[in-house]
């Protein structure tokens, strides 16, 4: 393929070229009017003044907890397709299993869309970002803002909005890896008086990937429209539909030894041709924003979500010794089939207060939302099926089809959850030096398995204080103290096993700096940050068995410390990087003797790196219409659920851009070295997941 050759041609440079020479900058506006030839990027298209994640519009830089926003021109830049595109960017995130992070050391899955719940990727599909302006990063607890939450933080997904000024664009993408795809989005007014303004957009892209068998073809159409209701009042309504073919991708990972060396080559795989992952889902939205008066407004939203996920899929039970010389050399495997639908429903309302009382500007927050989620599960599962070599497989062996399913009786699992609650805050700007922040909630829940008749319900009460000051207005110094929670799991909650327990509590003291130096072109901020998580449930030896059941204690406790660093700098009129580091150290610091805590073995938690670094470096040519891009990624060693080790990595990726005069055209090349890499660990039994090998794309773009 012409245009494949032409794509590794244009790598070439990045192989040899040092850093400096292949960072990126912003271009110079005056040079013409090419989409890339933009000044001051750092400071104005890669910052966000105005997020919502803290509940109150405000700029990052007044809110007194780590903060980092991923803009929609960092992701056009970067050529990122979803959010594993988007890691290496975000100090203190790594990648985990599927769409979850590790987040501050802890394991993250759940996600927001404009702070609301109502992830349609919560099984084993990768959030796109077609339908997605910026990606938010609200770091440590936050549960005064919104309710049961992991301690790390919260990702915030902020969708696209009809717009009142016309804009479209086109885009047409083919590689290596049979990659193709295309897109197109269109928003503006709709009619003359400019009341109603729309947008539609539609996203196709279908590749495979390293291993055998598996692959993507993903569909997202995507639509809303905003009505004027008043002068300061407008309604905004959203529909979306995803539907993704995703062939072979229940994928484990491929099996590794205790120091973490894959014991196959990469393009190996316990899944057979015919198995897959379908995605279905719909997600409908609404969300109402009025200005009552100079001082007070309110708004009020909803979403709603449904999705449906089908697998047949080849599970591997973990790599055996066939002919007894000390080496393992077969994966034995079990089939199953599985059907999973989740629906959802959210809803958020706040009131934002603003009046000054002697010299003092206050910021008034008062709000409540409610969601509730449904699950069913249904899934069969035939053992004994053939093994693979991990040498040389021989696929085709296992082929279950619906008939050799139909007389299996099925695994059924319901459950439902419901959370609600109310809060208020107040920021208090003192002078031009200080802000003061402190904030408290009530949280209720109930949860409850359908099938086996567990249920656990409770409330929580949450605190959020913090602190900034400004010895200048372009520096944030800050601190502050903020708490979350998860409720216990049902089944933990039975009398019969000594529940039920309060829910599992996180704490986090941090201080920090952000600042916006040399007129915005040196954006620098560090974090220190200490969480304690405890109250998690454990099998308590002190305890003897009631009629045969094994007693259960709040006894767990883990700590996690860590220092974030990140940085985005216009380094010239023509050169702009950003780049992050992150050490992060969580571990058991509290434990029943002879117990310990799920998925942890000697203090360390698997898929949480110590130390991670991100780069990215974009250097424009204007009098060619050029942007050359390089960056990378370092993640330090991990370990797996049982032990194993898996070595650290480091891989680089680069782009070319450059204006055609009639469109604009991006060649980007990830893992430039091609390494292969485990980028995250199941367990040594499943093994671990393969990093992307070397992938090539053309890009084609206009914009209208």
């Amino acid at each position: 393929m012409p245009s494949l050759r032409l794509a590794r041609l244009c790598a070439l440079p990045f192989l040899f070229a040092p850093l400096p020479v292949l960072a990126q900058a912003p271009l110079d506006a005056a040079a013409g009017d090419s989409d890339i030839l933009v000044t001051a990027r750092a400071q104005k298209l890669y910052r966000v003044e105005d997020s919502e994640i803290g509940k109150i519009p405000a700029d990052p830089m007044d809110i007194p907890q780590s903060v980092q926003v991923i803009t929609s021109e960092l992701i056009r830049d970067q050529g990122a397709r979803d959010i594993t595109d988007l890691y290496r960017n975000v100090a203190g995130v790594s990648a985990n299993q599927y769409a979850t992070v590790t987040y501050r050391g802890f394991r993250q899955e759940s996600m927001f869309y404009d702070g609301l719940r109502g992830d349609p990727f919560q099984g084993f599909a990768v959030p796109n970002l077609f339908s997605i302006d910026r990606v938010e990063f609200l770091k440590g607890p936050v549960g005064m803002l919104y309710g049961a939450s992991s301690p790390g933080g919260m990702v915030n997904y902020v969708t696209k909005k009809p717009q009142d000024k016309f804009a479209a664009s086109v885009r047409a993408v083919v590689g290596n890896y049979d990659r193709y795809g295309a897109s197109g989005e269109v928003t503006g007014p709709i009619d003359a008086n400019g009341v109603v303004a729309g947008r539609a957009g539609l996203f196709y892209e279908s590749f495979d990937t390293v291993q055998r068998f598996s692959g993507s073809r993903s569909l997202v159409a995507d639509g809303g429209l905003k009505f004027k209701l008043a002068p300061d009042t407008s309604l905004t309504v959203q529909a979306t539909r995803y539907d993704q073919d995703l062939p072979g991708n229940r994928l484990r990972g491929v099996a590794i030894d205790a120091d973490g060396h894959f014991l196959a080559d990469r393009s190996w795989t316990h899944n057979e041709k015919n198995d897959k992952l379908d995605l279905k889902g719909t997600v409908l939205q609404a969300r109402l924003d009025s200005k009552l008066s100079d001082a007070v407004s309110i708004n009020a939203s909803g979403r709603w979500f449904r999705y449906t996920e089908y697998q047949r899929y080849h599970e591997p039970l973990g790599p055996i010794d066939t002919d007894g010389d000390g080496v393992v050399d077969t994966q034995p495997r079990e089939f199953r089939s599985q059907h999973r639908t989740i629906e959802g429903a959210s809803l958020a309302s706040n009131m934002i207060a603003r009046l000054e009382t002697g010299g003092i500007k206050h910021t008034i927050l008062v709000g409540a939302d409610w969601y509730r989620e449904t699950q069913d599960f249904s899934g069969v599962t035939i053992k004994g099926v053939p093994g693979l070599s991990l040498s040389n497989p021989v696929y085709g062996l296992s082929n279950p089809t619906e008939a050799d399913l139909a007389g299996l009786t099925p695994e059924v699992n319901a459950s439902r959850a419901h959370r609600y609650g109310v809060y208020a805050q107040e920021q208090a700007d003192i002078g031009e030096h200080v802000i003061l922040v402190g904030g408290v909630r009530h949280d209720w829940f109930d949860d409850k398995d359908e099938i086996g008749g567990a249920y656990a319900d409770g409330g929580r009460w949450s605190w959020r204080v913090g602190g900034i000051y400004k010895p200048v207005q372009s520096v944030s110094l800050y601190g502050s103290y903020a708490q979350s929670f998860e409720p216990q799991s049902p089944g933990n909650q039975n009398p019969a096993v000594g529940g039920p327990f309060a829910p599992i509590a996180s704490r986090q003291f941090e201080v920090g700096a952000k600042g916006e130096l040399m007129q915005g072109k040196l954006q620098p901020t560090i974090a220190l940050y200490h969480i304690v998580r405890n109250g998690i449930v454990q099998v308590d030896p002190d305890l003897e068995p009631v009629n045969g059941l094994d007693q259960l204690s709040p006894v767990g406790e883990v700590t996690s410390k860590g220092i974030e660093l990140t940085l985005a700098a216009d380094i010239s009129k023509n050169w702009v990087l950003t780049a992050n580091y992150a050490y992060s150290d969580a571990r058991i610091t509290d434990s029943a003797e002879g117990a310990t805590i799920d998925n942890a073995v000697g203090g360390r938690f698997p898929n949480a790196p110590h130390h991670q670094a991100g780069l990215w470096s974009r250097y424009q040519i204007p009098a060619w219409g050029t942007a050359l891009a390089l960056g990378g990624q370092y993640v330090s060693g991990q370990i797996d659920r049982r032990g194993a080790h898996i070595p650290g990595f480091t891989v680089f990726d680069g782009s070319i851009t450059q204006d055609l005069g009639f469109a604009e055209a991006m060649i980007r090349v990830e893992n430039i070295f091609d390494k292969t890499y485990a980028v995250a660990t199941f367990d040594a039994r499943k093994g671990a997941f393969v990093g992307r090998p070397r992938t090539v794309f053309l890009e084609l773009r206009r914009d209208f």
